[in-house]
C-alpha cells in the first residue's frame, strides 16, 4: 500500500560500459590526445589546437577525491577547448559524447533545448556515450561543446591539471539586485562583457556574443550577473559556461565503468 504524501523513488537502470583506450585516432571525434614529443619539435597538428579567445584562460591544478567509476550526468562548455591531464600519468577515465550545439532551435526541431546561458543544443543520447581510459604521459583536449563526465578514477584522490576559462566551472555565484531605469533585476554575477544600457525601459532584448541568443534581460536571472559602472550607462555581463544533462533524471540511467 502506498503511503499518502510519499512518492516512490524513480527506477534507475544501470548501463555498464567497457572503456576504450584513448589514442589520437580513437578520440578524434571528441577532441585530441596529446602525447609527449621531442624537445624542439615545431608546432603542428599533433599539438593541442586551442580556442581560449572568448574569456580569460585559467590553468590550474585541481585535487579530486572519491570519483568512482560511475556517472549519471554529463556536461559541455560552449566557449572553450578544455584540456585535462593527470599529474604523474596515473590511470583515469572520461565519459564523452559528441558536441551537439545547434545554431537555432529550428536546426534540431523539437529535440533542441535552450541552455541557461542562451545557446541551443540537442541532449546526448544514452547509446552515444562512450568511455575512454587515459594512462601515461598524455592529456586530453576536448573540442568546444564535447559532452564529458569525469575525470573518474579508482584511487581515493588524484591531482589533475586543467586548462579552461575563468568562468567555465563557477559553482558559487554572487546574487545581486540592480535598478535599471526603474526595473529591478535579480542577477548572478560571473568572463566580463561590457554592454550599453538601453535608453528606455522596460526589459529590452540584448544581442549577446556568439553562442548566446538574444534573450530578455529578466530571463538571464539564472545565469548572468551585472556589475554597475559609474552612472549605470553600461554594465558588465558575466555568463557561466557550464551546461549539464542529467541522465538519471531525464533518462533513468546511471553509467558504470567496467575495467
Amino acid at each position: 500500500m502506498e503511503i499518502s504524501g510519499k512518492s516512490k523513488p524513480q527506477p534507475v537502470n544501470v548501463k555498464v560500459v567497457k572503456p576504450t583506450e584513448a589514442t589520437p585516432e580513437s578520440f578524434k571525434e571528441y577532441g585530441q590526445v596529446i602525447e609527449a614529443s621531442p624537445d624542439g619539435e615545431e608546432f603542428g597538428p599533433k599539438d593541442a589546437q586551442l580556442n581560449l579567445s572568448l574569456g580569460i584562460p585559467r590553468f590550474y591544478i585541481m585535487k579530486l577525491e572519491k570519483r568512482s567509476l560511475k556517472f549519471s550526468s554529463i556536461t559541455h562548455h560552449a566557449n572553450v577547448t578544455q584540456c585535462l591531464g593527470s599529474i604523474g600519468g596515473g590511470v583515469w577515465y572520461l565519459g564523452v559524447a559528441k558536441p551537439s550545439i545547434v545554431e537555432t532551435k529550428e536546426n534540431a526541431g523539437s529535440d533542441a533545448v535552450q541552455s541557461k546561458r542562451g545557446h541551443f543544443y540537442v541532449p546526448p543520447a544514452v547509446d552515444k556515450v562512450q568511455v575512454f581510459r587515459i594512462s601515461g604521459s598524455k592529456f586530453i583536449k576536448l573540442n568546444i561543446g564535447t559532452w564529458h563526465a569525469g575525470p573518474l578514477f579508482k584511487q581515493q584522490t588524484m591531482d589533475f591539471y586543467n586548462l579552461e576559462l575563468s568562468n567555465t566551472n563557477i559553482s558559487t555565484p554572487t546574487l545581486v539586485t540592480i535598478n535599471v531605469h526603474g526595473c529591478m533585476f535579480l542577477l548572478i554575477l560571473h568572463s566580463p562583457i561590457t554592454l550599453p544600457l538601453p535608453s528606455a525601459p522596460p526589459c529590452p532584448l540584448f544581442s549577446f556574443p556568439r553562442c548566446l541568443a538574444p534573450v530578455p534581460l529578466k530571463s538571464l536571472c539564472a545565469s548572468a550577473q551585472i556589475e554597475t559602472c559609474g552612472s549605470l550607462r553600461s554594465f558588465v555581463l558575466k555568463v557561466v559556461d557550464h551546461t549539464t544533462h542529467n541522465f538519471k533524471q531525464q533518462d533513468e540511467i546511471v553509467f558504470v565503468i567496467d575495467d
